[in-house]
């Protein structure tokens, strides 16, 4: 499956982002803009939903049977989607999304059985825990 244009910059910028432990940053503007865009997100909200989690799990510890090339994509994934100067400009009425739409597609695509595998570790977890895997922190990390 090929990798959607413009993708592979975003990757050094994912390593980065983990790199320097500011991955609750980066699931806290994701969490923000995906309340902002409501309805128009569609069915992208529920992917969204289980990359946050998948990444919440991954940084609090508590799931880490994810390659780390994997982990890379999907952090590179988020960041793309929250660039509003990407392929397509997100400030583009009607239009911004499509290619947000389209990478966070082929992420679930290429990386399927591993999203999978996350999902059915996640099935398996208690109603408190799942609440806690969830949410995010209480307040978002401060700049330094």
């Amino acid at each position: 499956m090929k990798t959607p244009w413009n993708f592979a910059r975003y990757l050094p910028l994912a390593q980065r982002f983990l790199a320097r432990g500011r991955l609750p940053a980066l699931l806290f503007a994701v969490a923000r803009k995906s309340a902002e865009q409501g309805g128009r997100l569609g069915a992208l909200k529920e992917d969204l939903r289980v990359l946050q989690a998948l990444c919440m799990a991954w940084w609090r510890g508590e799931y880490r049977a994810i390659s780390s090339q994997a982990l890379l994509s999907v952090v590179a994934a988020l960041l793309y989607f929250l660039s509003p100067v990407d392929a397509i400009p997100d400030g583009l009425l009607g239009l911004g999304f499509i290619d947000d739409i389209a990478v966070l597609g082929w992420l679930m695509r290429a990386w399927s059985d591993e999203l999978d595998a996350f999902r059915s570790w996640r099935a398996t977890q208690s109603p408190e825990q799942l609440i806690a895997l969830e949410g995010l922190p209480s307040a978002p990390p401060q700049e330094s």
